[in-house]
C-alpha cells in the first residue's frame, strides 16, 4: 500500500487553472514525471504561483553561486529541518547539477566531511546559521564569507535560499509531502 502524496487534496490536472496546468505539464515533459510538490501545492493556485515565482527567482537566475551550490544549500538546510521531501528531491537535483552521484549524500549527512571546497563549507555554515539561528548572524559572518570570495549579493542569495527553504520545509512537513520514487535514483547512475 502506497501512502498518499499529501494529507491535502490533489486536484485533477483538468481542474487546474490553465497556467498551473501548463507549468505542471511542462515539468512532466522535461523530467518524465510530475514532482509531487507541484501537485501538493496545486490546490491553492495563488500560493502555487507565488511559491514557484520566488523559487525560480532564487534558483534559476545567474548568480555568483552555481546551480549546484544553490542545491547544496537546499539539501543541507532541509536535512537540518528534517524535511524528507526536500532532502530527497533536491538531493537528486544536486546530483544531476553537480554531475556527482555521491555529493547529495555527503551534503545531507555531514557536508564538513564531504568533498566540498572550503568556500562551499563556509557557504553551508552560513546557510545553516540562517536556517536555524538567524538571530545570531553578525558582521563576522559577512567578513568570513567575503574572505571566501562571496559578494554581498551572493550572501543575500545564500540567506534567501536558506530562508525560502525553511518555509518550504515546514510546509512539506505539515502536509506530509512524499517524495516521488523517481528522485531516489536520479543522478546516481551514469546515463
Amino acid at each position: 500500500m502506497t501512502r498518499p502524496i499529501s494529507r491535502y487534496p490533489i486536484p485533477a490536472l483538468d481542474d487546474l487553472p490553465d497556467d498551473i496546468r501548463a507549468r505542471i505539464l511542462d515539468v512532466q515533459e522535461k523530467t518524465g514525471f510530475i514532482p509531487n510538490v507541484f501537485l501538493g501545492l496545486a490546490h491553492r493556485p495563488d500560493e502555487f504561483r507565488a511559491f514557484f515565482a520566488y523559487h525560480d527567482a532564487l534558483m534559476e537566475k545567474e548568480s555568483g553561486l552555481s546551480k549546484a551550490e544553490r542545491e547544496m544549500i537546499v539539501v543541507a538546510t532541509s536535512n537540518a529541518n528534517q524535511c524528507h521531501y526536500c532532502v530527497i528531491a533536491h538531493g537528486a537535483i544536486l546530483r544531476v547539477r553537480a554531475k556527482n552521484p555521491l555529493i547529495a549524500d555527503q551534503v545531507a549527512v555531514n557536508y564538513r566531511k564531504g568533498d566540498l571546497t572550503p568556500r562551499q563549507i563556509a557557504m553551508l555554515d552560513f546557510a545553516l546559521k540562517i536556517s536555524q539561528e538567524a538571530y545570531l548572524v553578525n558582521e563576522a559572518d559577512f567578513q568570513n564569507l567575503r574572505a571566501h570570495g562571496f559578494t554581498d549579493a551572493d550572501i543575500w542569495d545564500i540567506g534567501a535560499i536558506a530562508g525560502f527553504f525553511a518555509m518550504s520545509n515546514r510546509l512539506a512537513n505539515m502536509m506530509s509531502l512524499r517524495p516521488n520514487d523517481e528522485f531516489y535514483l536520479l543522478g546516481r547512475l551514469p546515463k
